[in-house]
């Protein structure tokens, strides 16, 4: 049993991190309170190749180790979780055509997003259908060697950028629900195909976040993810999994940040004569969020070393459910250490206090987390201790 990084990926942490600290940390307060789109960093990740994380060398890809793969979240959390979204979204994408895509699929895509000359998203989430994928509306029917789409997506992540989107329909309603599900590579520029509106956000800001509008779709039935019906349920849920090991590190990056910001304001602030970091109040509270961020992190770290060997249902949803409720603990304690300043624009938690409820609803709510795992253990698919 091993706790520590490997010397390869305690270099790439190092690149990670000294690229945040010097391209990404001095700009994110003034550009998310703008509303500046990130362009310059979203450059450098092309130029490092994080676009390609998920994707597999074969097609240009990183190909990274899941471990490498929460690293890229956490330190880019850390300076602004924002842009993490960039990535975030993307990874599952191209992961999924990866996975689950055609081989012609594969060569037709996977080497442009490899390099970011592509970007993709997922769209999952409808108006009426956020946690209960079961219940979207958006219809495809076949018509010929096409199927038309109609439909509305939300909660869109690069929907503005995305060269093919993935979009979650049903293509039967005779079957049980989870059955008629697919999965449709809808390019940028299909007739039809609009992107509605932005949805103004608390937090998260730095990427676009968009409604998306299909009507009457047209898109060749060869871009059904995988190339046979009734598996878009299995092949999103496969990559939400991923997902939660994505949003776990970004609540990690998140926390650590906070930490960071506090344990520095408690040396520098004084009162009555001393720092405030000499009194038990303020040191209970380091104490508590130190401990809780190392165990979010080595949770997190463990589902996705677990991640490596195949579906890791519950370990993901504990990660997930663990780091992102510490999140929303931290920035509250470090926005208290830092007293009226930590609800000031000019300090970095109030950004973090905003960017944290994120990782508590995204790619699932906390309670849907808490039946997964609930769920594995009663079923013994999943068991505590060794």
């Amino acid at each position: 049993m091993d706790f520590e990084l490997n010397d390869e990926q305690r270099l790439f942490r190092r690149t990670l991190r000294e690229f945040v600290d010097k391209e990404i940390v001095p700009v994110a307060s003034e550009w998310e309170r703008t509303g500046r789109y990130p362009t310059e960093i979203v450059e450098r990740f092309k130029q490092m190749g994080l676009f390609g994380m998920t994707i597999p060398e074969q097609y240009g890809g990183l190909a990274l180790d899941r471990v490498s793969f929460a690293l890229v979240f956490e330190e880019i959390a850390r300076g602004w979780m924002g842009v993490a979204g960039v990535l975030g979204s993307h990874s599952l994408a191209s992961w999924m055509i990866a996975e689950h895509g055609t081989e012609e699929q594969r060569h037709a895509y996977l080497p442009d997003l490899a390099t970011g000359a592509r970007r993709t998203g997922i769209a999952l989430t409808e108006p009426a259908a956020g946690t209960d994928l079961q219940g979207i509306h958006t219809r495809a029917v076949r018509d010929g060697d096409h199927y038309v789409i109609n439909g509305t997506k939300t909660w869109i992540t690069n929907a503005r950028h995305a060269d093919p989107m993935p979009v979650l329909v049903k293509t039967s309603v005779t079957e049980p629900a989870h059955r008629g599900m697919s999965l449709i590579l809808v390019e940028a520029g299909t007739p039809g195909y609009t992107v509605s509106r932005d949805l103004p956000k608390l937090g998260y800001k730095g990427t676009e976040t968009c409604e998306i509008v299909l009507e009457d779709v047209r898109v060749p039935a060869s871009r059904l993810l995988g190339g046979v019906e009734g598996r878009g349920m299995q092949q999103a849920l496969s990559a939400l999994e991923l997902g939660r090991v994505n949003i776990a590190a970004r609540a990690v990056g998140i926390s650590q940040c906070a930490y960071d910001a506090a344990l520095n304001y408690s040396r520098e602030r004084h009162a009555f004569g001393h720092p405030i970091a000499d009194f038990q109040a303020i040191q209970l509270k380091l104490a508590d969020m130190a401990t809780d961020i190392q165990a979010a992190r080595l949770l997190t770290y463990w589902a996705a070393t677990r991640s490596e060997s195949g579906a890791v249902n519950s370990e993901a949803a504990m990660a997930k459910y663990f780091a992102s409720e510490v999140a929303l603990r931290v920035t509250m304690e470090a926005m208290r250490i830092h007293g009226g300043y930590g609800y000031s624009q000019e300090f970095v938690i109030e950004r973090l206090y905003r960017d944290a409820p994120l990782m508590a609803i995204g790619e699932g709510t906390n309670d849907v987390q808490r039946m997964v795992i609930a769920r594995s253990l009663i079923s013994g698919t999943a068991k505590v201790g060794w």
